[in-house]
């Protein structure tokens, strides 16, 4: 697991602690936080964004925050972190928030969307363009706050058996794919399911499912997909998946205000950190698949499947904007972002990388 120095974050430490008077820091009262994580022990990566944060905000609180973390293994609610922190049985949570979807529909938005914002495109959006505030009029009367919690980047389309090349290869498909591409597919007449973790090679192998998607090769490598699904296909449904930091309000207004600005600064650095420990493990892990498994074979689905997702994702949209003003709120502003901050993209990055493919003369 990662570890961190923290000759910066003392630093840190005491130029936030400067911002207020001293009578608001009771520098010997110890504050004790209890998360409960979606993922089993010891799982890489999205384990880590929630242990990092713990150990950044016990480091620049000096020791005053401390947050001890529980697996699903141990409470045994995989899927159910928003629960058991509305309810106060733990203090915080570290899950995704479209996994709550079907509870509260409003909370699909801010994992990430089919065909929407990259990574850093819908960081901006966050945390410069109203999503923060937007996240909040979502979970606030949950008596949640919700924060992001680390990013995979852009996400593989799925491991496959079989090939698919056309849309009559949809029809009747049984795929694990959760949040709003789920919806998409099921349009388009697949039958998508959501799985936990730990069963999905299982499901895979006794052709309980016929496809799933899982991340990127940053996790897919160890979960062993291409041993029982050769076809590796390009992503369109999670181009920027954030994981989030659930809290509970009542916790969160009984911390002195310097650990508020702690934890919110520590959750920040994790979550990007989490983003880079993704892309750079992605890399690796596709350099050993290439090399090890030659049976794997990338593949882009064709564009007419491509072009019948989209115009399913964009009904589905509509949809969902016509039911729900606040939906509709979500959905205008990252569309009215995107629609900006791609212009940079293209200009920016995209050309960037068409210019390599620019022979030398």
């Amino acid at each position: 697991m990662k570890t961190f120095n923290y000759t910066k974050l003392v630093a840190a430490t005491a130029i936030i602690a400067s911002t207020f008077s001293l009578p608001s820091i009771a520098a010997d009262k110890v504050y004790r936080l209890k998360m409960a994580e979606t993922w089993a022990a010891n799982f890489p990566i999205f384990g880590d964004a929630p242990r990092n944060m713990a150990r950044m905000a016990e480091a620049m609180s000096n020791g005053r925050l401390k947050i001890t973390i529980d697996s699903s293994n141990k409470h045994k609610a995989a899927l159910g972190i928003f629960d058991l922190v509305r309810s106060g049985q733990y203090d915080m949570g570290h899950s995704a928030s479209y996994y709550w979807k079907g509870k509260v529909p409003n909370t699909l938005y801010f994992t990430t969307m089919p065909f929407g914002m990259t990574t850093p495109e819908q960081y901006g959006w966050f945390y410069h363009g109203g999503g923060m505030e937007l996240m909040e009029k979502v979970y606030q009367p949950f008596g949640l706050l919700s924060f992001p919690g680390g990013n995979t980047g852009n996400q593989m389309g799925g491991w496959f058996q079989k090939e698919i090349n056309s849309l009559a290869d949809l029809k009747g498909l049984k795929m694990r794919i959760p949040g709003f591409a789920g919806e998409v597919l099921a349009k388009l007449g697949a039958k998508p399911t959501n799985i936990a973790s730990g069963e999905l090679y299982t499901a895979l192998e006794r052709r309980t499912i016929d496809a799933l998607e899982w991340v990127g090769p940053s996790l897919d490598l160890r979960m062993g997909f291409h041993k029982i699904a050769p076809y590796y296909y390009t992503g369109w449904h999670e181009p920027s998946t954030e994981l989030q930091f659930l809290v509970n309000e009542r916790v969160w207004k009984k911390l002195p205000e310097d650990l508020r600005e702690i934890l919110r600064v520590s959750m920040k650095l994790a979550s990007y950190d989490m983003y880079i420990q993704s892309y750079h493990e992605s890399a690796k892990n596709w350099d050993t698949m290439k090399s090890e498994y030659p049976n794997v074979e990338v593949r882009t689905f064709p564009k007419e499947v491509l072009g019948a997702m989209r115009e399913a994702n964009q009904q589905l949209l509509n949809e969902k904007a016509v039911a729900d003003p606040l939906a509709k709120e979500i959905l205008d502003s990252q569309a009215s972002y995107l629609e900006k901050v791609r212009v940079w993209t293209n200009i920016s990055d995209r050309a960037y990388l068409d210019s390599l493919d620019v022979k030398l003369q």
